[in-house]
């Protein structure tokens, strides 16, 4: 059955009532497991990202919920804002903002944009299923593009290599990275941690192709999980394949479990791992985060990788520097116009 051609509007029950934007249409598809695909008209695009404790300030997320269904995902407690649950409503309810890639385009038209760094991938993730039917990231990607504006992408699929080439018209005129979340290669934790998502070995395959092409790939090991996960012998597996992938960096994270997601990790946990019930409930007793000497215990598992210097990733190198002299000569050329401006008066 075409993905276009399912049933529109069929309850108006299936509406979301916390969401206060125009609704397009609501559908299932027989294809996607039993999702319901809510498709929206957003308001805005960017999304500033308040404080300064990140290193980007602006965000665009395409999708609320996902179907990767990941049992750790601190972006869960997101769909209570939408009057829906933060277990399988987060993972069945997929909220599309069909026209995120006009409403990007029309921002970065504003002369009030800076072409600041924009990150995407930061909340739920822009490749998940529906993407391959949507097309959503190729037209983002092309304002970005004409707008010379630099980009961060996070995924847990290899998807992202299907825009490969957008990337690398992007990557003339901005620095772009485009990264991949691994946390394991077992296969075991992977089926039951991350259901829905590609293989990781396949995520790996995709930091290779990046960097290869140019694109600085990196990879995150995260969330690390005390007793599932955090063993030294995986981790520094995804590591050695990371530094072969020509990874930018390799860093990893500690399990966060805020009010949400810590009551759906618990319950799973529960019942594929009882024997490590008593642990968590000490760890994260009355706080979202493992104590600091948990955190820096996991962190020292993953060691800083060695930058390949293997001649496939030469392109990435020279782009780089390609970049920085056009910045330069954009810097060189504003200050000229700056002193000429400044002799007439």
């Amino acid at each position: 059955m075409r993905w276009d051609s399912q049933r529109v509007d069929r309850e108006e029950g299936r509406s979301l009532p916390g969401l206060d934007v125009e609704r397009v249409r609501t559908f299932d598809a027989p294809e996607a497991l039993g999702i319901n695909f809510h498709e929206v008209r957003a308001k805005s695009a960017l999304n500033k990202v308040p404080g300064d404790y990140l290193p980007f300030n602006w965000t665009v997320n395409t999708f609320r919920g996902c179907s990767h269904a990941c049992v750790f995902c601190f972006a869960r407690n997101t769909h209570t804002y939408l009057d829906l649950n933060a277990g399988r409503d987060f993972e069945r309810e997929i909220v599309v903002k069909v026209n995120a890639p006009e409403l990007l385009r029309a921002e970065l038209a504003r002369p009030s944009w800076k072409r600041e760094l924009v990150a995407i991938g930061t909340n739920t993730d822009p490749y998940q299923w529906a993407e391959g039917k949507y097309r959503l990231m190729p037209p983002i990607i092309e304002a970005l593009r004409d707008f010379e504006t630099p980009l961060s992408v996070l995924s847990k699929s290899p998807l992202p290599v299907r825009d490969l080439d957008l990337y690398l018209e992007l990557a003339g005129v901005a620095d772009v990275s485009v990264n991949f979340s691994v946390p394991t290669l077992d296969e075991k934790i992977w089926r039951e941690t991350e259901p829905h998502t590609p293989h990781p070995r396949k995520r790996l395959e995709a930091v290779a192709k990046f960097n290869e092409a140019g694109i600085p790939s990196g990879v995150l090991v995260a969330p690390l999980m005390p007793g599932i996960n955090d063993s030294p012998e995986l981790v520094d597996e995804i590591v050695s394949i990371a530094e072969e992938a020509g990874a930018t960096f390799v860093n990893g994270i500690a399990l966060h479990l805020r009010p949400g997601v810590k009551e759906v990790f618990m319950s799973w946990l529960s019942a594929a791992r009882p024997d490590l019930m008593r642990r968590y409930e000490d760890l994260y007793d009355g706080r979202a985060y493992a104590p600091n000497a948990e955190r820096k215990r996991i962190g020292s598992l993953v060691r800083v990788p060695n930058r390949s210097r293997d001649r496939r990733y030469r392109r990435r190198d020279e782009l780089a520097a390609r970049r920085r002299r056009r910045a330069a000569e954009a810097e060189a050329e504003a200050n000229r116009a700056e002193d000429a401006q400044t002799t007439l008066f």
